[in-house]
């Protein structure tokens, strides 16, 4: 039996949308599931006689690896919270992809809890927008260096069903107070839900709120930026008790964020879900409570026509306009062919980011991309919410950091391929992205050149000169495909 989630449904708004990315056909393994351990034979040997004890015994213990592996695949294909990391089981008919390749959808971030989470999503009936939404919160509790609910969010979402493609921004640069900008992700990202969004919004945060209450385990990325950076101002919640940060494995908890997290799964509308965070933040820096709320919004996307397809990105004050101007300014000069190196090989400023993305095969894509602005944002913990609050002192502009990149290769053909890429790591992320796609073009005129060469999917960027990261995804054949560059930085799930 096939393993289908529910439909997924869309719902639609008065924007406009697109889809591309040229994949490669999948190779195709065919192997059989559970290997059938018994033989055509008798159950007792000649003349009646019963096999010995031995025998029985090896039958039995047989039959429970069948079992076991029945049981197993049964609670994986359901979505188990059980399941492992990684690509999953081939399906009962024994049709398989190679890893990053997928019949129905995936995800792929920088933490494979988050991973996981989002697939669950996926699984249980949500679309890419759900299974985004839960993966940020869940970025937002694990990778508190890079993003978190005072962090600020941008999207770009492509809705395979209706064809068109929609900007999110969390709206102006606002200040809570001096040097700390107002948290704008849960408005944000409940704005997103509200109109695209397919399970209940207290579904999302299942698994963020568990993880801040009960533990997470603090994986490389948070490690390495926690023996960087130093504990300053981020004791206890990422100390030991004597001050010295915690290191790869440790357990941190945030019961804080966890009650955050609890009050805006109840709230009824995006104003209270907001409220969970804004009045206790406000009582911790001795506010009145009077600052303006966020106002995040949703408009339709920047739209750039090329020889390849439409290519939509997000509009100002996000770093789009700027992606924009530097494709068309490479397309004029070379046509698809990247420079060298477009970036110095040392950025001046690195502060940080977040990123993932999601993918279904219909063709619907949801790219994310958050930051604090600084590793681990202003250092401002705030003692009511556990949440670090973004850094505006930093020189960086916090909208450099976006400018996802959606490409279509046709606006009539509803089966058209559909190309993701968001990056970060870097503030020239509209310069890596510029690079990534150029590579991508010009290995498509390469394929074209050779068509007598197999197609090996979506094409990747050898290297970023050193910089960043960039995630990929892409639907192509009705298969949803994701990749990373560097390749294996960000772990991926899907079914």
């Amino acid at each position: 039996m096939e393993v289908t989630a529910e439909p997924v449904v869309y719902q639609k708004l008065l924007l406009w949308e697109p889809s591309l990315e040229p994949d490669g056909e999948e190779e195709e393994i065919s192997e059989l599931l559970v290997p059938d351990p018994w033989k055509s034979q008798d159950s007792y040997g000649k003349g009646g006689v019963r096999p010995g004890i031995w025998a029985q015994l090896v039958a039995t213990l047989l039959l429970l690896v069948v079992g076991f592996s029945l049981a197993t695949w049964q609670l994986h294909t359901r979505g188990s919270s059980t399941e492992t990391f990684g690509s999953v089981a081939p399906r009962p008919s024994g049709h398989s992809h190679r890893p990053g390749v997928y019949h129905h959808g995936a995800i792929i971030s920088p933490a494979a809890a988050c991973s996981h989470l989002g697939q669950e999503l996926l699984v249980a009936g949500g679309n890419v927008v759900d299974a985004g939404i839960g993966a940020a919160l869940c970025l937002a509790v694990v990778h508190p260096h890079a993003t978190g609910l005072g962090a600020m969010f941008w999207g770009l979402f492509h809705n395979g069903s209706s064809g068109n493609s929609t900007a999110l921004t969390s709206g102006p640069v606002q200040t809570l107070a001096p040097g700390l900008g107002m948290p704008s992700a849960l408005p944000t990202l409940r704005l997103l839900h509200t109109h695209f969004g397919r399970l209940p919004w207290p579904r999302l945060l299942v698994g963020p709120t568990t993880l801040a209450q009960e533990g997470f385990l603090v994986d490389m990325p948070l490690a390495r930026a926690l023996a960087a950076q130093g504990t300053k101002g981020l004791c206890p919640l990422l100390c030991h008790t004597d001050g010295t940060p915690l290191s790869l494995g440790a357990r941190a908890t945030n019961p804080k964020l966890a009650d955050v997290l609890r009050r805006a799964a109840l709230a009824p509308t995006p104003d209270f879900a907001n409220d969970a965070l804004l009045s206790p933040l406000a009582r911790d820096l001795g506010l009145d409570g009077s600052s303006a709320e966020p106002m995040p919004t949703l408009e339709p996307a920047l739209q750039l026509p090329l020889a390849q397809g439409i290519l939509f990105t997000t509009p100002s004050p996000s770093a789009g306009p700027e992606l924009q101007a530097l494709l068309e300014a490479a397309l004029q000069s070379r046509g698809a062919r990247p420079d060298p190196c477009l970036l110095p090989q040392k950025a001046t400023v690195t502060p940080m980011s977040s990123v993932l993305a999601t993918v279904d095969s219909s063709g619907s894509v949801l790219l994310l991309t958050s930051s604090l602005n600084s590793s681990f944002g202003s250092r401002h913990l705030s003692p009511s919410t556990g949440v670090l609050l973004s850094n505006l002192v930093a020189k960086s502009a916090i909208s450099t950091w976006s400018c996802p990149l959606i490409l279509r290769t046709s606006l009539d053909d509803t089966e058209a391929d559909v190309l993701g890429l968001v990056a970060s790591g870097t503030p020239e992320v509209a310069r890596v992205t510029t690079r990534a796609l150029l590579s991508h073009l010009a290995g498509l005129q390469a394929q074209a050149q050779h068509q007598h060469q197999a197609q090996q999917g979506p094409t990747e960027s050898p290297n970023l000169c050193g910089q960043g990261t960039v995630l990929q995804v892409a639907v192509h054949a009705e298969h949803a495909h994701v990749s990373s560059v560097p390749n294996g930085c960000c772990p991926f799930q899907g079914f």
